[in-house]
């Protein structure tokens, strides 16, 4: 069986964690590359901590010992150099801008196919098509997204809601069973009223699903369910279009996976583009 990527398994346990093993472990999150190669010690330098609590990290996590725990680490950071350095030999040297912009996304899309994120993207596949009612919310930056797949989900099943910028979302939260799923997008900065959703929607034991930018995002630490674009944090680029390209994945999947409901919930849905005369066809 292959082994769970790093990252993944930090995210997974991180909630169990001490608070000195997660500032290790919020360390490695962001500098998993520069680690690869340090000890104990200067590992716990960095994250301001003692070497103990980054050997202690190592058992949290399931392994050995600290050298198991870097051999994992080593060997999935040569993977993904070697599969960086396959896609540097094809690009040239002097860019355009508009090139860089490009070939960022072609990196961002590549890396959502790993397995971890083919996963989880799976399990929010499941939790979508298994929901009686499905509530989204995004603000700020986040609700172009949110608003895309709210319409298009709501184009191949029922009880699709989206929660409103004038923050309606407790309203609509009152409606919601223990088999329903709450979809939240997050993305920097982070808006403080989709992380009180993310919240509330884990106190009530209702399925919380984040779309976010990355593992450790203060409503991806806290979901059952992470959708992430890992975007470069460094640079502060939020582009909408990696998002909705992941989007797009969990689409294929509901319709992969449910096709005859959908195409039933559709045949009505055309009738009615028809009978109203919707769209200048």
């Amino acid at each position: 069986m292959e082994p769970l990527p790093f990252k993944q398994l930090l995210k997974d346990r991180f909630n169990q964690l001490s608070a000195g093993q997660k500032k290790v472990a919020a360390y490695l999150i962001e500098n998993l590359d520069k680690a690869a190669f340090k000890t104990a010690f200067q590992i716990g330098q960095q994250a301001l901590v003692s070497e103990t609590t980054v050997i202690r990290l190592s058992y949290a996590l399931g392994f050995q010992g600290f050298s198991q725990m870097q051999e994992l680490i080593q060997q999935q950071m040569l993977l993904q150099n070697q599969t960086a350095a396959a896609a540097d030999s094809i690009q040239s040297t002097d860019k355009h801008v508009f090139t860089k912009v490009i070939e960022n996304q072609i990196d961002i899309l590549r890396n959502m196919l790993n397995s971890a994120n083919t996963q989880e993207i799976w399990k929010a596949v499941e939790a979508l098509i298994k929901a009686d009612q499905i509530l989204i919310t995004g603000h700020r930056i986040s609700h172009a997204a949110a608003y895309w797949f709210s319409y298009m989900l709501s184009t191949i099943r029922d009880q699709v809601h989206l929660c409103s910028t004038s923050g309606d979302f407790f309203e609509k939260f009152c409606n919601l069973t223990k088999d329903s799923v709450v979809v939240v997008f997050s993305f920097p900065r982070y808006s403080n009223e989709t992380i009180k959703i993310a919240e509330c929607a884990v106190s009530n034991g209702i399925t919380l699903i984040s779309i976010t930018d990355r593992l450790l995002s203060p409503a991806g630490r806290i979901s059952d369910i992470i959708l992430t674009t890992e975007e470069n944090a460094e640079t502060g680029t939020n582009s909408i279009a990696s998002v909705i390209s992941l989007l797009d994945l969990v689409i294929e999947g509901i319709q992969e996976k449910d096709k005859e409901r959908i195409l039933s919930f559709q045949q009505k849905l055309e009738q009615l583009y028809t009978t109203f005369d919707v769209f200048n066809e």
